[in-house]
């Protein structure tokens, strides 16, 4: 049964290159809802995970994306047109990605970036784009925003280069964010205060978050839900809350190679790479 508070509900979406005459199949039949909650997606790299962020926003020109339904708030993702997902990409579903000094305009002055973020979405003038460029700037805990709109992405630390990339996606007021490692150049601190953000987003102003990461210690402990995907196939969903009672080899083989404090100080348990069959947990050689 759908689910009524359902933002986005896709079914069976797959993405698939061609490999000379054929295709090779890289997301395989995933299935997920999005509400107004974190979802997070996590698996080993390669497992497909920004794969599925980016089919969603159809940022994969060379990949063939099938799907029995991408359902954006009652509009068809696989059927729109390039000029109908200009019109959804940023102002409706923003992603941010993982690496701001890959992501931002070198010779730009990141203030400038936000306000164009801002303007290619609004009919606003140069002076109200600014206006709200400082705001958002204030809104995701950057001091002294005035300073930091002319400075070059050069200038910027890894955290508030996140943070300013953050800022550029939210200033549309998306209904979805897609956050693809958000957190993974940052250290301790940085992070929580990146992830306070992203949580109040979803609290506050009732958006829904894809949590894109490798990290399955950060997502169960800041996620409502977890899909774990391994060969660009879900392989578990489960309340994030729940994962200690995970049931998938795969899933709990992930657990156990995690560092705890206070654990074992012995080796860590190497993750068994077999194939293993979703359906019968039989493992082939």
């Amino acid at each position: 049964m759908d689910n009524p508070q359902a933002l986005l509900r896709i079914e069976n979406l797959r993405v698939s290159y061609r490999s000379g005459k054929a295709y090779n199949t890289v997301v395989k039949g995933v299935t997920f809802d999005l509400g107004r909650e974190r979802l997070g997606i996590v698996g080993e790299s390669g497992s497909g995970k920004s794969t599925i962020g980016r089919a969603l926003l159809k940022l994969l020109p060379t990949a063939k994306i099938e799907a029995d339904r991408m359902d954006f708030g009652g509009t068809d993702l696989l059927a729109a047109g390039e000029k109908q997902m200009l019109a959804i990409r940023g102002r409706r579903i923003s992603m941010i990605l993982q690496d701001p000094k890959f992501s931002l305009n070198p010779v730009h002055r990141v203030g400038d970036q936000i306000a164009e973020a801002y303007r290619v979405h609004n009919r606003a003038s140069a002076q109200i784009a600014r206006q709200k460029t400082l705001e958002m700037l204030e809104a995701v805990k950057i001091r002294d925003p005035e300073r930091v709109f002319g400075l070059y992405p050069h200038e910027v630390s890894g955290g508030m280069g996140q943070r300013i990339m953050i800022a550029m996606m939210l200033i549309p007021e998306p209904q979805i964010i897609i956050a693809d490692e958000p957190t993974s150049a940052l250290d301790v601190t940085v992070r929580m205060q990146v992830l306070n953000i992203l949580n109040e987003l979803v609290t506050n102003k009732g958006i829904g978050l894809i949590m894109i990461s490798h990290d399955l210690n950060l997502v169960r402990n800041f996620c409502d839900r977890v899909l774990v995907m391994r060969y660009g196939e879900v392989v578990e969903e489960r309340p994030a809350r729940d994962m200690k009672n995970c049931t998938h080899p795969y899933t709990q083989g992930l657990l156990a190679a995690q560092p705890h404090i206070g654990g074992s100080r012995g080796p860590l348990p190497v993750l068994n790479r077999e194939v293993v069959s979703r359906d019968t947990k039989e493992v082939h050689a």
